[in-house]
């Protein structure tokens, strides 16, 4: 199975990817102002499948984000794009 194929693996890509993304302080910061979350929605609602989804559509649109996050949690970048899809998926 790869990730992102089911709702719990895509959850489980998406939360090691929202973990990477908060680790840089800037990069951080720039998810809060892009996603107008503030820091303890974030924590009060990091595991919803809509913030999740919202991390990762933050590091889509940043491709070398994407690609970094990808090398760094050890997914291929297309995992994290089928993460987000499945997550959006009704």
């Amino acid at each position: 199975m790869h990730a992102g194929d089911t709702n719990e693996d895509a959850t489980t890509v998406a939360l090691a990817a929202l973990g990477w993304t908060v680790s840089d302080g800037s990069r951080a910061q720039r998810l809060l102002d892009v996603t107008g979350l503030a820091p303890a929605d974030l924590r009060a609602r990091a595991a919803e499948p809509a913030v999740l989804g919202a991390v990762l559509g933050f590091l889509e649109a940043h491709e070398p984000d994407l690609v970094a996050c990808a090398e760094a949690i050890g997914v291929a970048p297309a995992a994290l794009v089928a993460a987000h899809a499945r997550l959006e998926s009704p």
